[in-house]
């Protein structure tokens, strides 16, 4: 499954997900966002059991500012709609697959 690029508009259709959601908070400026991007692509294409979306925080600010991001990358797991666990920094392939399934 591909990624989901995810704005105030249509994040209601993900919240509720019945999947677990990745949600990758991001800039393109940042640095360490570009080395965690193309793992939360890989986690999305090798995983269809999980929902993962990216939200730009200069395009979305409201929504970087409704889960608190404070520095980015941020990455957000959701299940039945409540974060169960928030981590920011770049983080390995195996950390975030934990954090979907812890």
């Amino acid at each position: 499954m591909s990624v989901l690029s995810i704005n105030k508009n249509n994040f209601k259709e993900i919240k509720n997900s019945p999947k677990p959601v990745l949600l990758d908070f991001f800039a393109e400026w940042c640095g360490p966002c570009r080395m965690v991007s193309p793992i939360v692509d890989e986690i999305a294409n090798e995983h269809p059991e999980y929902l993962v979306a990216k939200i730009n925080v200069d395009e979305e600010p409201e929504l970087a500012a409704d889960f608190g991001v404070m520095s980015i990358p941020t990455l957000v797991v959701m299940k039945d709609g409540k974060i169960v666990n928030q981590s920011a920094g770049a983080r390995p392939k195996a950390q975030i697959l934990a954090m979907l399934e812890g």
